[in-house]
């Protein structure tokens, strides 16, 4: 069964950095959302403090889940989780302003984050249906789906390596503007920091999956000759 090839192996090593990112993600907010963030405002309080004095129009609201906190451009609000929303540690501070930062891109018209805009209905079309076209295409040793399915995938990997630009530069931007506006002193920004690179981790290791099943999808299409 193809399911076992050993092409499979390849992804391990992404499997295990994903792995690693979801718990150090995990750990680093469970241990810095237990410091109170010197301000004492929650996560709200803060959006709608950095919204207001950046001029930003966007309607915040609160949704359920653990870290679950984004940006959604489409519909202009900024939504956060519960436990960002009401809390007042430096964590959620460095994640509310992180999504802020990405307000920002838009308004600005920061250009890895127009052309992620752009990609978000293809990458979703395509990771929906790459895999699926590609193993019935190399069940049936039927070249021509395969490629298709390698394309479609390929637009979902594009996705991801515009992803990360995105994401860093947002961080960034959540650190410039925290200081700036006296949100956090200047010892708690590294703690801001060390939740921010915990979170950006998670994409590199999307990346790193995403490119590596890429790898092996052509590994088996070139097996099926």
């Amino acid at each position: 069964m193809f399911f076992f090839d050993p092409t499979f192996l390849l992804l391990i090593p992404a499997l295990i950095l994903a792995l690693y990112a979801h718990a150090k993600v995990t750990q680093t907010y469970a241990l810095l959302s237990r410091k109170r963030a010197r301000v004492g405002l929650s996560g709200w309080q803060v959006a709608a403090e950095l919204l207001e004095r950046l001029g930003l129009r966007v309607r915040v609201e609160e949704i359920p889940g653990a870290l679950t906190d984004h940006y959604d451009p489409s519909r202009e609000a900024l939504r956060l989780s519960q436990a960002v929303a009401r809390g007042t540690s430096i964590a959620d501070l460095a994640i509310v302003a992180h999504e802020v930062g990405h307000i920002l891109q838009k308004r600005e018209g920061y250009a890895p984050f127009a052309l992620r805009s752009t990609l978000v209905p293809v990458a979703g079309f395509g990771s929906q249906l790459a895999l699926p076209l590609f193993f019935l295409g190399f069940l049936f040793a039927f070249r021509p789906l395969m490629d298709i399915g390698i394309l479609l995938f390929s637009a979902a990997v594009l996705f991801q390596l515009v992803v990360l630009p995105v994401e860093f530069n947002a961080s960034r931007r959540a650190l410039n503007i925290l200081e700036r506006f006296g949100l956090i002193d200047r010892d708690e920004k590294p703690l801001a920091r060390q939740m921010l690179q915990a979170a950006a981790l998670t994409y590199v290791a999307a990346t790193a999956m995403a490119a590596l099943q890429l790898v092996r999808l052509f590994l088996l299409r070139e097996s099926r000759e």
